[in-house]
Order: C-alpha cells, then structure tokens, then sequence
C-alpha cells in the first residue's frame, strides 16, 4: 500500500514538471543571451507547438530566424505573428524590414508606413523612415501599369535589348528613341538609350541622357551606376570617387538593383560590397544573366570565398562557355608568380596600344590583352576595341586573345607560328617590365609587314633568337655565338634567319 502511495505521488511530480511553451521560450532567451542562435531556434520551435496561439513567441521566433539569415521563414513567422495580435508595432517594423528584404516593395511600403501611423515611442521611425524612402524610389523606376501592360511596348524593348547584344547598337538606339518619343517618363528606355550611345563612342550624348533620367527621377540607381562606369573608363577619379560614396551608402531592395549595384562595384573593385548585395539574391533564388555569375564569382574569389567562386564559376560557364579563361583565380595565380609589376597589369598602357594609331602597336596590344588578368574590364570598354575599322589581321589577333580556337585552321599556319615567336619571347622575361616592351614593339612592326607578303614563319625559336639578336646587337657587344648558344641553334642558322627578317624592317627616306 504504500509502495502505491509514491508511485502515485512520482507520478503526480512528473505532470507537474512537464514543459510549456513559455519555459522553452524562457530556454530560447537565455540562448540568445549566450548568442547561440541555432539552440535558439530549436527551443522556439518546440515553444510554437506547445503555444500555437502565442504572437509573442512567433515575433520571437522570426528574429532568431533573422539572426541565422532565415529571412523568407522571419517573414512567414511574422506573418503569423501579426495574424495572431494585429497592428503590434514591433512586429509591423519587422515586417517592413524582412518584405524589403525579399522585394515584396509594396508590402514594405504598406508596413513603414502603418509603423509611422502606429508607434507613439518614435524609436524607430527613422528606420521606417528609410524603408520608404527606399521603397517610393525603387517602385517609382518601375514601369508604370498602362506600361506593363502594354505588349507591344515590352516588345519594342526587348527588340532592343537583343539587337544591342548583337552589336546593332544603331538599330538599337533608334527603337529606344521611339519608345521614348511616345513614353517620355520610361526611365529604364532612356537608361538603355544611354548604354547605347556609350557602346558607340557618344559618351557626352550618354551623360547627358543620364542626368535627364537624375533630373527626371531622382536618385534612379540605375543611372548613377551608369555614370560611374563611364566615368571610371574616361578615368574621371574625382567625379568617380564622388559617385563611388554615393553609391556604396545605397540600400536597394529591388533584385534588379542589388544586381545592378552589386555588378557595378565589383567593376569599381569593391569586392566586399559587391558580394554583399549579389550574394544577398543569389541565396533568395536570383537567376540571373551570364554577367550576374561573372561578378558574384570575381566578387566572392576576391572576399576569400574561393570555394564558392569556383561554384558559381561552373554554373556560368554552363550558360556561356565563351567565358573561359576569364576566371578571377587567374589574376591571384598571377600575382603568385610575382607578375604583379607586370606590364600586363597596366591597364592604362595595354589600353593605350590597342587605342594607337599604328597597326604594330594595335597588334602589341592585342597580344597584351590575351595576357592580361584585366581582359574582361578593357574589352567591356566599347571606346577601347573598334573592331568595325579593324584590319583582317587585327580580327585574328582579337580572336586569339579572346580565346577562340584557331589551332584547327591550317590557313592560319603563318599567323599561329608568328605568335609562338612572341611566346618563346615572352616566356623568356615574364614578367614583362616596360623595358622589355621595345622588344616587343619591334617584333610586332617585323610581323604586321611579314604577315602582308606571307612569309611563312618556319622555325619560331630560330626566329626569335634572330630578333633578340638584331634587336640587342644595336644596344650592346653581343655576339652571334652568345645568342645561339642560349637559344641552342647553331651560327649558321642563326644567321639564316636574321637575313630573312631584315627585308620586314622599316625603311626610311632621307
């Protein structure tokens, strides 16, 4: 009989003791405390079964949820939340915050503005303050409804789009200035417009488009990103470092313009920045263009992401295998190998030959540009490449340094045996120093003229020791013997073969 007794009264203990939603709510807050959010998390999923009518811990739940980076499921939790006890400012504020987060701009804008209408305290009206500055600035670069629901203009638009992708930029411009002739508030025309005339050289006629778009929408991301990339290739710095400020005190919440943000200072080269807004739509589902992948995985590589890089690297190249050998890891391995002082990493001279006026020079810089990490940024210059006006043997040049694959062509036999020539040399002093470039220089004058008569380019190692030769011989006491012994030719066919590239030297007319 007594043994009945404490059974009875172990069992009476134990209901007693059994856990409700407030004690794991208690257990949660005391995580949070520690700052160990995960622990947190499980407790409050316990507390919301065993409290399914509680707003409190919903509301409590969510900001764990924020904390792990969880937004889509904060935002669902807050939801409840204020399903359960509506109009609580708290979770209002929340709920502004998190429907910016995800894009949902009209929720945002809705949610701001009843935390102004509801909270006495005015703690957090600057916040909600900002949620709809943001928001009224983004919905407002939206095209209008009668825009949006006319086909024929989404039509027109998109027209465009493709023919600027095909290099129509003329074409182009002319549908985008009928769109804007009868759709004079389609900001996102003229953005596109400008883009245009700045791929086909009218970089005045593109600024001033842009400050028409600033004037007519203030503050559209999308044009001030635009400045700045073309004050960046006009090297324009104290305009450029005015517009970088601006643009990094940015908070947009539009996919689009995180994109558009992110993209624009990756090419500033703010990686952390960049992969902050570019990561932040990638992990909500973003799929985006090839460009979209090329700077989240610069971005990522450069902010020691490397694994996750290489991730997104794979994806783009399943979309656009043509972006191969512009991998971000390539410039870092450059940097390993001490080339950093390189010639290749100056951009402004590499620049500066493909913008010459002398075919050789062109050819030179060609030949840079197939050796440069900066590849991706100089050719997204339209100013820099004119390929309308380029010669039959600077396309060749172009394409190799653009990577195609020439290998397969045997007409191309001449061409291919000319750059192994500039290999052999280049291999030889890499990293290539300025004063290394004359070299160079007076190889590729010897190559445009032997290109035009066909000559044929035998024996490439035997051709560069001829040009280091001839090119040394007139700054030094070198001997033929010096030279074919390091190239490990004999006299004889050294000789040979300066004798067959001195007929390519310039002459001059006294």
């Amino acid at each position: 009989m007594e043994d009945n007794k404490d059974n009875h009264k172990t069992q009476q203990n134990i209901v007693s003791f059994l856990p409700t939603g407030d004690f794991y709510f208690t257990k949660a807050q005391q995580c949070m405390d520690r700052g160990d959010f995960p622990k947190a998390s499980k407790y409050l999923l316990r507390a919301v079964e065993l409290s399914p009518n509680d707003a409190m811990i919903y509301l409590q739940y969510a900001v764990v949820q924020l904390e792990l980076g969880n937004t889509k499921d904060a935002r669902e939790l807050l939801l409840q939340a204020d399903e359960l006890e509506p109009r609580n400012p708290e979770t209002i504020l929340f709920l502004a915050e998190t429907s910016a987060s995800l894009g949902f701009l009209e929720d945002a804008l809705h949610y701001a503005e009843l935390y102004i209408e509801l909270d006495d305290t005015e703690e957090y009206q600057a916040e909600a303050l900002d949620i709809i500055e943001f928001a009224s600035s983004v919905l407002e670069q939206l095209p209008s409804k009668e825009e949006t629901q006319n086909p024929a203009l989404s039509h027109e638009q998109e027209r465009a789009r493709q023919l600027m992708e095909k290099g129509e930029h003329d074409r182009a411009i002319e549908i985008f200035e009928n769109i804007i002739a009868e759709n004079p508030t389609f900001w996102s025309a003229y953005n596109n417009l400008a883009l245009a005339y700045f791929y086909t050289g009218e970089n005045e006629q593109a600024r001033a488009l842009l400050h028409e778009v600033l004037l007519g929408n203030y503050g559209n991301l999308h044009a001030l990103c635009n400045i700045a990339v073309i004050a960046y290739y006009e090297k324009e710095e104290e305009e450029l470092k005015y517009l970088e400020e601006a643009l990094l005190k940015l908070h947009p919440y539009n996919f689009e313009n995180r994109f558009k943000l992110g993209a624009t200072l990756a090419l500033l080269g703010h990686y952390e920045e960049a992969y902050k807004w570019l990561k932040s739509i990638y992990a909500k589902g973003y799929k985006g263009d090839p460009g979209f992948y090329f700077w989240l995985s610069h971005s990522a590589f450069f902010t020691g992401h490397e694994d996750f890089s290489h991730t997104v690297w794979e994806m783009l190249l399943e979309i656009d295998p043509s972006k191969e050998g512009f991998e971000p890891w390539a410039h870092a391995e450059l940097i390993e190998d001490g080339a950093e002082n390189g010639i290749i990493y100056d951009v402004e001279y590499i620049t500066g030959k493909l913008e010459h006026e002398y075919r050789s020079e062109r050819l030179f810089g060609l030949y840079l540009l197939s050796k440069t990490p900066h590849k991706h940024e100089i050719i997204a210059n339209p100013m820099t490449i004119a390929v309308d006006n380029y010669s039959a043997m600077e396309k060749l040049f172009l394409a190799q340094a653009l990577g195609h694959n020439l290998q397969d062509d045997p007409a191309l036999g001449s061409f291919l045996r000319a750059l192994e020539v500039a290999d052999i040399l280049y291999n030889d002093i890499e990293p290539m120093i300025i004063e290394d470039t004359f070299l160079f220089q007076m190889w590729f004058v010897i190559c445009e003229s032997a290109l035009e008569k066909g000559f044929a380019f035998k024996n490439p190692p035997a051709l560069a020791a001829a040009l280091e030769y001839m090119y040394n011989s007139s700054r030094m006491k070198i001997t033929k013997k010096e030279i074919a012994e390091y190239h490990e030719i004999t006299t004889k066919t050294l000789t040979k073969y300066i004798e067959a590239l001195m007929p390519f030297l310039p002459t001059f007319d006294m």
